[in-house]
């Protein structure tokens, strides 16, 4: 904010309410000391009227025009003296040129949503259908929250292990056994279960504001609305339907509160945000805020005036035109100050690279402003690499060592990989030590990859093997939707069954995936709930799914208790071998930080039905003053084979960390490790870790 003189005075009176011009550079409504600063920008508007509604009123009690003289350039500015943000809610209309080939939709009669909004009112009760004649309005926000000497101690990118989640899907079941279900609250009570699996990162899926109802349909009698919440309403603004209680004029103080106890306990806050489109839509969409403010420097259009489609969505935000580029910025910019948040996943960023028509950019100007700014200079940039229009950027996404990317490429590998396909050895070994084919590291650092085998788009751990095929059915479109390519497998039976043997697989299987995961270079990331085998039933696309399917069952923690206390050594063995994360001082005992082998050390080249694959971590770790030796095992194929480990010094043995092939105990804590000489027998579908202890 701008520093306001005590002597600051009306000097205009509109319609009774007493005016002056505002600050220009202040976008939003802000509370300044005897009134409220209004300032928005519009090219192509010819005047502009505040309106101001009483809490729920359908009609605004008072409309204030700006004179022409509170604009300047594309601004309009004004400070209103005597309002009290709690007795009013604001709006905006505008007036100007309406012609759809030129993508001018402006029109006087609509009621605006602020772009700029920092809290949207009629949306703060989960499942009400809004007002579509009433429109959206915004509230002034109190920017009073006391973080207290808390400081940002960024974790080193190598170092976070993310865990992905829906703020509401998280604890809406009443199995979860918290107080508030499906709120920011009710999440903020699960911070002491996020402490005992060990993650330290939560990447919450959308929660800038979004109209869950805005397709609302009716399938086979179950209600299915936007539930992911992939088209925002506005940006700077949180959805406050995931809020506990009313927050009138202070939005976002539980959410606040949530990322303050969340640092306190080690756990940092990325947010998967929407800069691709809007949940304005195409021609045949709503008119809420972007298209009424100018409709043809937000979205893409074409030459004759209608939406590209590179989002899939309907629209497409113009990310690259200076005004949509600044409107990125600041609103980034907004959260990491006002709400510290510590880093943002860009879904479909590949969107964010394209020019006004469409075609990819070399240099795309928001990106390398995302990467060079000064407010963003030490918070997480990851990028979903791809779009909806076919620009499929993993491993060239525009970088300047400073973004990362979902590797979708180590999920498809990993993926057939580990269910058994053939030819993949090479590439997993590849995927494993970080990807250097599409990352390397003398261009892209060494923290680009994001690797993956679950998220919320497409199947949950347990799906993946339990399902050939996806099951949609209960999302109206047919089975139609949805990924195809799932390179799932469901271990001889569809779906639930009771068959010992398949259960005892399919478990196995998901601790190869876990180890697999958590011993690859690059951050890991998982999707909540697979620690303890939730299932959508088959549904890989659960995105209008509330309900049973897209709610976590935490019932099934109890009942995989065994997979849960997995993922927990996992996480932790990865803490206490830093050589998985990144290179150390070299080892001293003459060996390469990686290595990849087969079944014997000198085996570096993999044939095309090989499915055994070897990775070697070694370094000295000057914290410890150790040597830190990991030796990751993995068989993917159907028969049992014998293995031959790299030979150590005399004084070194490899011990057993991890073995998904013994039934009895799959892992081993530090004093119980068992020594194992220079040949073991390595189970079918089975991973084992090795360690190299001094004796």
């Amino acid at each position: 904010m701008p520093v306001i003189s005590e002597q600051l005075k009306p000097i205009d009176t509109v319609n009774g309410f007493q005016i002056r011009p505002g600050f220009f550079r202040e976008f939003g409504a802000v509370a300044i000391p005897g009134g409220v600063n209004f300032t928005i920008h519009t090219h192509g508007a010819t005047s502009c009227e505040l309106l101001l509604f009483h809490r729920k009123a359908e009609e605004p009690y008072a409309v204030i025009p700006f004179p022409e003289s509170y604009r300047i350039g594309f601004c309009y500015s004004m400070i209103v003296f005597d309002l009290d943000i709690e007795e009013f809610e604001y709006a905006y209309r505008l007036d100007g040129p309406y012609d759809e080939k030129k993508g001018l939709r402006f029109d006087k009669n609509k009621i605006l949503l602020d772009p700029y909004a920092r809290a949207v009112t009629g949306q703060s009760q989960w499942g009400h259908v809004n007002n579509a004649q009433h429109g959206y309005r915004a509230r002034v926000v109190q920017s009073n929250f006391d973080w207290g000497d808390q400081r940002h101690h960024s974790i080193p990118m190598e170092d976070l292990i993310i865990y992905e989640l829906h703020v509401r899907g998280f604890t809406m079941d009443e199995s979860s056994g918290v107080k508030h279900h499906g709120t920011f609250e009710g999440l903020r009570e699960k911070i002491s279960y996020l402490k005992e699996l060990g993650v330290n990162a939560v990447e919450l899926m959308p929660i800038f504001e979004f109209d869950e109802m805005r397709d609302v349909r009716l399938i086979d009698e179950n209600e299915l609305i936007d539930f992911w919440g992939y088209n925002p309403v506005s940006f700077f603004a949180p959805n406050t339907s995931y809020c506990s209680s009313m927050e009138y004029n202070r939005e976002g103080l539980e959410l606040k509160t949530l990322i303050k106890d969340l640092h306190d306990n080690g756990i940092e806050v990325i947010l998967d945000v929407v800069f691709n489109h809007t949940a304005e839509g195409n021609e045949f969409g709503p008119c809420f805020s972007f298209k009424g403010f100018d409709n043809n420097i937000y979205y893409m259009l074409t030459p004759d005036g209608h939406y590209y489609n590179f989002s899939g969505c309907g629209n497409t935000l113009n990310c690259n035109h200076p005004v949509v580029r600044d409107m990125i910025l600041e609103c980034l910019r907004y959260w990491v100050i006002e709400y510290r948040v510590d880093g943002f996943r860009f879904d479909l960023a590949s969107i964010l690279g394209r020019n006004d028509d469409g075609t990819p950019l070399s240099q795309p100007p928001l990106l390398r402003s995302l990467a060079f700014d000064s407010i963003l200079g030490n918070v997480k940039l990851i990028a979903e690499a791809w779009d909806a229009g076919g620009l499929y950027q993993v491993g060239s996404f525009p970088s300047w060592k400073r973004w990362a990317e979902w590797n979708g490429r180590y999920r498809d590998d990993m993926r057939r990989f580990l269910k058994g396909d053939d030819f993949l050895a090479q590439t997993a070994a590849a995927r494993i030590t970080g990807s250097p084919d599409l990352y390397d590291p003398a261009y892209r650092g060494g923290n680009a990859s994001i690797n993956f085998l679950t998220c919320h788009d497409g199947f949950t751990l347990y799906d993946l093997y339990s399902y050939n095929q996806k099951h949609n059915e209960a999302n109206g479109w047919g089975n139609t939707d949805g990924a195809d390519d799932n390179n799932s497998w469901n271990c001889g039976v569809e779906g639930e069954t009771d068959d010992p043997a398949i259960l005892a697989l399919r478990k196995r299987l998901m601790k190869n995936a876990c180890a697999i995961l958590l011993c690859s270079r690059g951050t890991p990331m998982f999707l909540s709930g697979d620690e303890f085998a939730d299932t959508r039933y088959g549904n890989n696309n659960p995105y209008c799914q509330d309900n049973l399917i897209s709610w976590l069952d935490w019932s099934l923690l109890k009942k995989n208790k065994d997979l849960f206390d997995f993922f927990q050594y996992m996480i932790q063995f990865r803490k206490n071998h830093p050589v998985i994360r990144k290179d150390l001082e070299p080892s001293y005992l003459g060996v390469p930080a990686m290595s990849t082998h087969g079944l014997t050390p000198d085996e570096t080249n993999f044939s095309g039905d090989s499915h055994v694959v070897c990775v070697r971590f070694a370094g000295y770790n000057e914290a410890t003053q150790k040597e830190d030796l990991v030796y990751l095992a993995v068989n993917s194929g159907w028969f049992p084979v014998t293995l031959t480990l790299p030979e150590l010094p005399e004084h070194y043995k490899w011990k057993v960390a991890v073995n998904t092939g013994d039934p009895k105990c799959q892992f081993f804590h530090k004093n119980s490790m068992p020594t194992v000489e220079s040949k073991i027998f390595l189970g079918e579908r089975s991973v084992i870790i090795f360690v190299a202890t001094a004796i």
